[in-house]
């Protein structure tokens, strides 16, 4: 691994600002016409930012929350932040109240920057229930002309502070940086709490430049590559790609309208690098299959013979002629496809966040988009292990970037330790000490090691399910497999101590529902349609087809359709849209029960 500097990421900012001064750094579209920031630029709103908030009385070692989708001001808030010795904390925006509340007020924040009214009003709502927060910075100020201004404040006015300080002292912001130590915690990420109230991971400026400088050895970017920032900024995954990666590397970031717009955005920006979650993959392969099958008889047998020849190519199996008709099959279908998805420019593919469908890569790899498999965690400052270069097998995560020193313990966990490993978690030193034991991070993850050094993620150690029969039985594999029909949205396998597997299913609303206004059966909402015979035959067909690829133990005997989505206000699923297990099993406890009494 590269030699660290010592430097903070404040630190590497001014490094990299001052010497692409003029050169574009950020994109954002409003009102439809894109607006470029140059780094000269970005380095100013960051100056006017930290030094507003000194004005109104922000000191080293505070805290400030951002409550906001991703935008420009978001990271203008966090680096301005951390200049000034402080820490982030960033809050989903699709968070209800409570669990801002919970969020901040375990977070200690004095201040929360928020993006418009409605994140506004989830802080008025519980604002008795935060006394450590003093000021409310809005980003928006558009319908809070009545509101009580006595705790809000915009965030043009911070600004606005900060450049007349800037004005008076003009190198009391280089200064503040200067003071920074790489061993500051400087970014609390909140876990996304699957298995109960989230906790705080602290991440110090060390454990940034570590993860940095091995994930760029580990995927080569460079300063003519641009991205699309649309994940959430909350995400460490998100982090790398729109504020660690940019900073070291110097390439632009664009910031996409909204995550419901990414195709579209996609298709515009046309990004080099591309982070996507499973389900984002999922989507863009459903959003193929159902236009597919929207078209004439011809190109539909066309799609089938150049998916056939991509298949060929992606298993590295071209002879000279088969080269030629991949060509071909390039200009007839696969670039009209990437153009589609917004991809073609695309060199750089990556899946992280959770674990995804080998199928799902792999049909990406045969229409010539060889996307990468990459996992890592909060705790490690996100990625630690990916596919890197060609060296691709797909089930696996690849191998160790060179920040990384792993091992296998005797029970099958996954165990790491080096410069990336967080600091602890915040005011939890019993839950600190509990996954890292000797100075080994504990992930909670059952691995194993195949012959060619990948690294494959069986499941989480708590989620395996026991059958009554003894066996051992990861629930993700089949749910994974199972998500990849364009009808099923999600899977939740049951079983724990029971003599054979099932399943509760959600359908995905938007392809079902096409399909039966194909087949002329009316519906009205959700759960009427769910609960069609027709619908349940559609998915049993479904099922019937993936569990050819499992062994009969691993099959999906039986299933019930759910008549509402899970949702994570109803907290079903977590902010980043995995399942919270647990809950799930207590609120369809009766629908589990019924699957088995039938």
């Amino acid at each position: 691994m590269a030699e660290l500097s010592g430097k903070t990421i404040c630190q590497a900012f001014l490094e990299m600002a001052a010497k692409r001064s003029d050169q574009v750094a950020l994109r954002e579209k409003e009102y439809g016409i894109w607006q470029r920031i140059t780094w000269q630029q970005y380095r100013e709103h960051v100056t006017n930012f930290a030094l507003g908030l000194k004005v109104i009385g922000f000191n080293r070692g505070d805290h400030l929350a951002i409550l906001s989708d991703n935008c420009r001001e978001w990271i203008y808030a966090e680096l301005g932040t951390i200049a000034l010795g402080g820490v982030t904390i960033g809050v989903y925006p699709t968070s209800p109240a409570p669990e801002v509340q919970y969020v901040i007020n375990h977070a200690d924040a004095r201040f929360v920057v928020c993006e418009d009214q409605e994140q506004t009003d989830k802080i008025l709502e519980v604002w008795d229930e935060l006394p450590l927060v003093e000021k409310i910075i809005v980003i928006d100020m558009k319908g809070l002309r009545n509101y009580d201004k006595e705790n809000i404040i915009s965030f043009q006015e911070i600004e606005g502070l900060g450049r007349e300080l800037a004005a008076e002292n003009l190198g009391l912001f280089a200064a503040e940086v200067a003071q920074g130590d790489a061993e500051d915690v400087c970014i609390m990420i909140y876990t996304s709490g699957t298995t109960g109230k989230p906790k705080g991971a602290m991440i110090n400026h060390r454990n940034i430049e570590a993860t940095t400088l091995s994930t760029i050895k580990a995927i080569a970017p460079t300063v003519d590559d641009t991205v699309v920032s649309y994940l959430p900024l909350c995400h460490v995954a998100e982090k790398i790609f729109t504020l660690f990666l940019p900073i070291y590397v110097g390439f632009t970031v664009n910031f996409a309208e909204s995550i419901a717009t990414i195709q579209s955005d996609l298709r515009e920006i046309a990004p080099t690098i591309f982070l996507g979650v499973p389900r984002i993959w999922e989507k863009l392969q459903s959003s193929i299959i159902i236009n597919i099958k929207e078209t004439s008889p011809f190109k539909r047998w066309l799609y089938h013979r150049c998916m056939a020849i991509g298949r060929r190519r992606s298993e590295l199996s071209l002879w000279p002629g088969l080269r030629i008709l991949d060509i071909l099959a390039y200009w007839l279908i696969f670039r009209s496809l990437l153009n589609y998805i917004g991809l073609r420019k695309a060199r750089f593919c990556f899946s992280a966040a959770a674990k995804i469908s080998p199928e799902v890569l792999r049909f990406f790899h045969d229409i010539g988009l060889r996307v990468k498999e990459g996992y890592g965690m909060t705790e490690c400052t996100g990625l630690s292990f990916i596919h890197m270069g060609d060296d691709i097998k797909l089930g696996t995560v690849g191998k160790a970037i060179d920040v990384i020193e792993f091992k296998i313990s005797e029970q099958g966990e996954l165990l790491k330790r080096g410069d990336s490993i967080f600091v602890g978690y915040y005011k939890d030193k019993v839950a600190t000490e509990r996954v890292i034991i000797d100075g080994w991070l504990h992930t909670g993850d059952v691995a194993t090691l195949d012959e060619d050094g990948h690294l494959r993620i069986i499941d989480r150690m708590k989620d395996i399910i026991i059958t009554s029969g003894g066996k051992n039985i990861a629930p993700s594999e089949i749910e994974n497999a199972l998500t990849t029909s364009i009808y099923i949205k999600e899977a939740i396998v049951v079983g724990e101590g029971r003599n054979y597997l099932a399943a509760l299913i959600q359908i995905d609303f938007d392809n079902v529902g096409k399909w039966a206004i194909d087949q002329d059966i009316p519906f009205t909402n959700f759960k009427n349609l769910s609960m069609l015979p027709q619908v349940y035959t559609l998915i049993k067909e479904e099922v019937e087809r993936f569990n050819k690829q499992f062994a009969r133990v691993e099959n999906i005997r039986r299933f019930k359709l759910l008549t509402k989505e899970l949702d994570h206000d109803d907290d079903e699923m977590t902010a980043t849209m995995k399942i919270r297990r647990a809950n799930v099993y207590r609120k369809f406890a009766a629908e589990i029960d019924e699957i088995y009494r039938a």
